[in-house]
């Protein structure tokens, strides 16, 4: 069977007429007419009724198409792919993230991935919001919390909890709590803390306990809560992930290292569609894929 009788078959579906299909197919009406009756001829059936005005697909048409259609948008795909692999990978691939994780993880990956695919330009969107990846443009996302849209591709990063936190010299001067009621006696550091009232419920030993703190300080960025503790303010609850650098560099300690509250979902790499991922897409995924689970694992005791 001819596969061009079946790709003009397609094109007149797609279009609904002859006389726009072979526009696009750059050959005579007359040529596609009977490239779709050769097809009928060899299948034995109608696929269109054809009128004066209309073109309208059969039973048989319908289930033809449903079959036919997928198959060869697959093969439109390999032929990109395998062109794709002859090429120096190159142009640009745009990166969404929360700008806290951003500082801290994404840097080092990224410079090492412009070291390697020096044709790919890669740009950043460090962003608070939730990035509408097809509406803007954005090919890869870098999200933390669970994910509600599902109709993204989602690879898990690491896991998404928080602890408690201050840094060395706070501890030295302060003392160390021994439970977590002993932290309302404690400077702690809110977030978003309406009036600096706050309360902290975490899985213990004991499972989940809660305490009701009067937060000296309070913001409604973990970056600059971060920046709190590490300035001695006192002690937060924070993500383990955006406290990991301080936490391996000696600068903050753990408080308190059998509490954590484990949030739901993680930390992910999310992109809209695995089809027509263009190579440059592909190459940075599977870059961060294999730097980034590696740096957001604490050490242990963290």
């Amino acid at each position: 069977m001819d596969l061009n009788h079946i790709v003009s078959f397609l094109r007149v579906v797609e279009s609904g007429s002859f006389t726009r299909a072979a526009r696009a197919l750059g050959v005579p009406t007359s040529t596609v007419s009977r490239q779709i009756a050769q097809l009928e001829e060899d299948l034995g059936v109608r696929l269109l009724q054809r009128t004066s005005r209309h073109v309208q697909l059969t039973d048989a048409g319908v289930a033809y198409h449903e079959r036919v259609a997928p198959a060869l948008s697959s093969l439109d795909e390999a032929s990109i792919e395998i062109r794709d692999l002859q090429e120096t990978p190159s142009g640009l691939v745009r990166l969404t993230a929360p700008a806290d994780l951003s500082t801290d993880y994404l840097a080092e990956p990224i410079a090492e991935f412009s070291r390697l695919y020096p044709r790919i330009q890669v740009e950043l969107l460090l962003t608070g919001r939730t990035v509408d990846l097809v509406a803007e443009g954005v090919d890869l996302a870098m999200r933390a919390g669970e994910l509600r849209d599902g109709s993204l591709i989602a690879r898990k990063l690491g896991f998404s909890e928080l602890i408690l936190a201050a840094s060395t010299a706070y501890l030295e001067r302060r003392g160390e709590p021994a439970s977590l009621a002993d932290l309302a006696r404690h400077d702690c550091i809110g977030f978003r803390a309406p009036r600096g009232r706050a309360t902290w419920s975490l899985q213990g030993p004991g499972g989940l306990e809660s305490v009701d703190l009067d937060c000296r300080v309070s913001a409604d960025e973990f970056s600059f809560v971060r920046a709190l503790l590490l300035a001695g303010a006192g002690v937060a609850m924070a993500p383990r992930s955006l406290l990991l650098p301080g936490l391996r560099e000696g600068a903050l300690r753990r408080v308190l290292p059998g509490y954590e509250l484990r949030l739901p979902g993680g930390i992910f790499l999310v992109y809209p569609s695995a089809k027509h991922l263009p190579r440059r897409v592909a190459l940075l995924r599977d870059h961060l894929l294999r730097a980034l689970p590696p740096l957001l694992d604490a050490p242990a005791g963290a």
